[in-house]
């Protein structure tokens, strides 16, 4: 078995917790625009790739998995996911299993908005959410709305481009930066689909924040939650983070995953406030704060290579290591160059 990882990255970790499922004649493929990438670094076949919106990103894919005989294909990117998904009918027909989910369920997810909408359908609680300034200051005029707010690209990754105003001043500035910093960067493509309305104005939750893995088979059967509240973030990843036994969380969490119907990990993140939880994003991807998960005795790529093989996977290899808080650190690996 084979498994190619695209927009591999920083994602190392994630190639090594895959390696340990795999036998010793199967193959890791990592392909990313950056030789320089750490993940390249721990493939054993790093291949270089062009953009994800260039016009033969797909067609250089599908290449890539005939030359290397790749069974698999896991994305790690928000930006890729819905490019890849419009095309799995030719990965079908190249005998890949392109582990992600479908296009509705990726438009759900990568659209923040509709990620609200799907949201109030299951009676969840958000945070008010507008697409308007001018509504936005209203609210905040009849005492419907309070700053300190957060102004964020509707289609956005990996917290490019938020904003925290706390008066009206700054909500403007704010909301104007956000619009240049979309215009300006690789968001750019993904809002053009609404640029009149790619910027969100929300209610600045506090409390605590968790993190939750929730892994659905390929069937989109919701089959394990690991509930994980967030100590630090880093660059709009978690830093630090440990496993809580929240039941009413995994609970939360599985009515999520078998609503949404999504195919393999889906990072989720939550906000505890006044005993309430409310929904932020969803993301149908591993995400950073996975290996909090996997330390904590969770096993997601090992019951995905058994998937992709077909068999059923006994989840009675997983345990739960509550309470235990785990930090990531920097490290030095040596390149490809």
């Amino acid at each position: 078995m084979n498994i190619l990882f695209t927009c591999a990255g920083r994602r190392n970790y994630l190639l090594h917790y895959f390696r340990e499922s795999l036998n010793e004649n199967d193959k890791i493929v990592a392909a990313d625009m950056q030789i320089t990438a750490p993940a390249m670094a721990i493939a054993d076949k790093p291949v270089v790739v062009p953009h994800v919106y260039s016009k033969n990103y797909v067609d250089i894919i599908i290449e890539i998995c005939k030359c290397e005989n790749v069974n698999a294909i896991i994305s790690l990117n928000d930006l890729e996911l819905p490019v890849l998904a419009a095309e799995k009918s030719r990965f079908d027909d190249a005998g890949v299993k392109l582990i992600i989910s479908d296009e509705k369920v990726i438009d759900i997810c990568f659209d923040k908005y509709k990620t609200i909408l799907f949201g109030k359908q299951l009676g969840i609680d958000l945070p008010e959410t507008y697409l308007a300034l001018n509504k936005a200051i209203e609210e905040i005029k009849i005492g419907n709305l309070r700053f300190p707010l957060v102004v964020k690209p509707r289609w956005g990754s990996a917290s490019v481009g938020i904003e925290f105003p706390a008066n009206f001043e700054m909500l403007e500035l704010s909301y104007r930066l956000v619009c240049l910093k979309i215009s300006g960067s690789i968001l750019y493509e993904a809002s053009k689909q609404d640029p009149d309305n790619a910027v969100l104005i929300q209610e600045k939750i506090n409390g605590t924040e968790y993190g939750l893995d929730i892994l659905n088979d390929f069937s989109g059967r919701c089959v394990q939650v690991y509930v994980k509240e967030k100590l630090a973030m880093r660059a709009g990843e978690t830093d630090k983070a440990i496993l809580r036994n929240k039941p009413d969380l995994e609970d939360l969490g599985f009515r999520i995953g078998n609503a949404l119907g999504h195919i393999g990990n889906l990072d989720c993140d939550i906000f505890e406030s006044d005993g309430r939880y409310y929904l932020l994003e969803m993301n149908p991807r591993f995400g950073g704060g996975y290996p909090f998960s996997h330390v904590a005795g969770a096993n997601y790529p090992d019951a995905i290579c058994t998937w992709i093989e077909g068999k059923d996977y006994c989840f009675d290899k997983f345990s739960r290591k509550y309470n235990q808080p785990f930090a990531k650190c920097d490290t030095l690996i040596r390149v490809l160059k």
